[in-house]
């Protein structure tokens, strides 16, 4: 990047709580990976010591120092997982990747990386591709896994078992809890954020459920429309480094508890959405 682009980023996050996250994120997002003269620009620009910098993104693991693949692949290798067999399904990921656990494969396509822990422990072994779930993973399903990956998971068949899973989410800004405990939606606490579209401003509930579309709001929201997202508690508008592949309106992050980032659409009905569990490095 450029220095006249790092300007550019640190200027539209200047007034963010936490902006050296937001501002390394969208680094990465322009780039795939955290290039170290780019670094090296935003320790000159913010002030900050470039250990400082690097302390930052290294210690989370959604940060990478180096080019990663189109298709993020993490498999499980926790107890749940290790004891269902997960150690074999990783030595098949590796033998068709021709890659090792944290490689890259040569035509930038995969990156292999496994975690010790994606919260679905009663489904193991569990691999994650893009953020969709794989349950009950064997050696022998990891071909075809890996190509309906390549072909683009919104062209593939999807099973009638496909399984939705509850989780709990945080502002990326203040660290505040966004789940209202009292107001279900899916049987499942819901997601409390405040949004604005137009000349209308209220609350929306959105399901916990990853996979369920289902929402209510304070004001009817027309379909289509693109809204502004807040946090309820520090106020801070939530906003990505990224479109949505679908319909190419802004992200809306927010934090996953046991590390990783789920992302949203800001169009309604849009069924855009990216879970990215990768935990942090502890």
């Amino acid at each position: 990047m450029t220095t006249e682009q790092i300007a550019a980023v640190l200027n539209r996050h200047k007034t963010h709580r936490g902006a050296l996250i937001s501002i390394l994120e969208d680094i990465q997002a322009k780039h795939g990976f955290l290039p170290e003269d780019a670094l090296r620009a935003v320790a000159k620009e913010t002030g900050r010591s470039l250990v400082e910098i690097y302390g930052v993104a290294t210690f989370y693991r959604g940060f990478s120092l180096k080019p990663r693949g189109k298709h993020i692949v993490s498999a499980c290798l926790g107890t749940a997982c290790h004891v269902r067999g997960a150690p074999s399904v990783v030595t098949e990921l590796e033998n068709q990747l021709r890659v090792k656990s944290g490689e890259t494969t040569v035509d930038k396509e995969f990156t292999l990386e496994t975690v010790n822990c994606l919260g679905a422990c009663a489904l193991g072994p569990i691999v994650v591709i893009d953020g969709r779930y794989f349950s009950n993973v064997s050696p022998a399903k990891v071909k075809k896994i890996l190509e309906d990956a390549s072909k683009g998971f919104d062209r593939v068949e999807k099973g009638a078992d496909e399984r939705v899973f509850p989780v709990v989410v945080r502002c990326p800004r203040c660290n505040h809890s966004l789940m209202d405990l009292k107001h279900k939606i899916d049987d499942h606490p819901s997601i409390r954020v405040t949004v604005s579209g137009g000349q209308q401003h209220g609350w929306l509930r959105l399901s916990s459920l990853y996979g369920s579309y289902n929402l209510e709001s304070e004001f009817e929201v027309p379909l289509d429309a693109v809204l502004n997202f807040f946090c309820p508690h520090c106020h801070a508008e939530l906003v990505g480094a990224s479109n949505c592949v679908l319909c190419e309106a802004p992200m809306i992050p927010m934090i996953v508890r046991g590390g990783g980032i789920v992302q949203i659409c800001s169009r309604h009905g849009c069924k855009g959405h990216m879970l990215d569990i990768n935990g942090v490095n502890a």
